[in-house]
């Protein structure tokens, strides 16, 4: 049976703040317009709004006497990357990187989804504080994507400043279905590294490479040996290789390829960044070059509490019924969600903090019958994924299931039910 939440005067209000963000994504760490927007829509509210958290990040509380602390965390940054859905509000920003490049930034993770459900579940726990207790915290973070802003924001005393929570909450957009959520049952996203390999060669000019050492050859073999070495329990992923500016007449004198692993279990992390450094340093001096490995991000392994992800299932379930509440395969993904857990008690210093995180369908049935397939499973494969500049959540559907999903999840935590 559905919820009333959200209403049709909610939905209305939610979309038209999703498609402001929308139109107006910003990269992490330059988050302003979007916090102020957020920052905004609660304190309307009737929260107790604090902003600047570690960077742009914002903490907005909702006292309503004794009971749990329920929080509920929103992403709040955009992506480099050239939107091509070709709907009319297709995002056209562009934003300029400390180094001066200009590049196209577009929401294509659905951090916009989060935000447009998050207000609007803030807004209907605040008009209907008959029906629970407790604590609400809603959370608007930067720098998701460059797994900064949650540290960022817990390094900046953020449950000293505004109170700890005993729960946690998030959802996040995946290519399934819009009205369908899913649940994983043990880690829901990947733990990571992210590296930068750096091939030190020596420069020259390109009519006497005898007298030059070029870093390409030895970064060329790493990357290929790379895919050889690839661990069954990890993913390792070449995303960048970069050397010289495009002259044809300058051998450069390094090369630099950006690498991220990602797996299930901190060891399989640990052996297969060990892997990569071997690689790395035999081909370089195989080509009589040498390597620098330095290691430029990490994330832990997104294990929600087990009782309380069974929890929120158990709410989605009698809320949307079996037919659209999934289980799902641990996903490849990275989040520092997990460092507002038991995860990041080294930096708030707060034991005991439970965490559920489920995944949220966004595919309208439109984009889902003109995808390629001969099943659901040749479908998902072809839909694109989170990132890609085709990724295009379906308005209403995901709204309307964003906002009832998060509610219902939340209130759940706050009557202990």
């Amino acid at each position: 049976m559905e919820t009333t939440v959200p209403s049709a005067e909610a939905l209305k209000r939610a979309a038209a703040r999703y498609l402001d963000l929308h139109a107006h994504p910003e990269l992490s760490g330059a988050e302003r317009r979007t916090a102020a927007r957020f920052a905004e829509a609660l304190a309307e509210a009737g929260y107790e709004v604090t902003t600047g958290l570690g960077g742009h990040g914002v903490a907005a509380v909702l006292r309503n006497g004794p009971g749990p602390v329920v929080a509920l965390r929103a992403e709040l940054d955009a992506l480099p990357v050239a939107e091509r859905t070709g709907l009319p509000y297709a995002s056209t920003a562009t934003a300029e990187l400390p180094d001066g490049r200009r590049v196209p930034v577009a929401h294509a993770c659905g951090h916009d989804v989060h935000l447009a459900c998050a207000a609007e579940v803030a807004a209907a726990l605040a008009e209907r504080r008959a029906e629970w207790s407790g604590t609400v915290l809603v959370l608007g973070q930067p720098a998701e994507e460059t797994l900064a802003g949650a540290r960022a924001m817990l390094a900046e005393g953020l449950y000293r400043r505004v109170g700890a929570p005993s729960v946690v909450l998030a959802q996040h957009t995946v290519p399934l279905p819009a009205g369908m959520l899913a649940h994983v049952r043990g880690p829901v996203t990947a733990g990571s590294r992210t590296l930068r390999v750096v091939v030190h060669g020596r420069g020259g000019h390109a009519g006497a490479p005898q007298l030059a050492v070029s870093p390409l050859p030895g970064a060329a073999a790493i990357v290929l040996r790379l895919g050889e070495a690839a661990r069954p329990g990890a993913v390792l992923t070449v995303a960048s290789l970069l050397a010289g500016d495009g002259t044809g007449n300058v051998i450069p004198d390094r090369a630099s390829l950006t690498v991220t692993v990602r797996a299930f279990e901190e060891g399989e992390l640990t052996r297969a960044v060990a892997e990569l450094r071997v690689v790395a340093e035999a081909e370089a001096a195989a080509t009589g070059c040498t390597a620098t490995v330095e290691q430029l991000s990490a994330s832990v392994v997104n294990r929600p509490d087990p009782g309380l992800a069974e929890t929120v299932r158990a709410a989605h379930l009698a809320l949307f019924g079996p037919q659209r509440v999934a289980e799902w395969p641990p996903l490849t993904a990275t989040e520092d969600f997990p460092l507002f857990g038991p995860a990041g008690e080294e930096l708030h210093g707060v034991p005991g903090i439970r965490t559920a995180y489920w995944l949220l369908g966004m595919v309208g049935p439109e984009q889902w019958a003109a995808t390629p397939g001969a099943g659901p499973a040749e479908k998902l494969a072809a839909l694109p994924a989170n990132h890609s500049p085709e990724f295009r959540p379906h308005l209403g559907l995901t709204l309307r299931t964003g906002i009832a999903a998060l509610y219902t999840a939340a209130l759940s935590c706050l009557n202990g039910d």
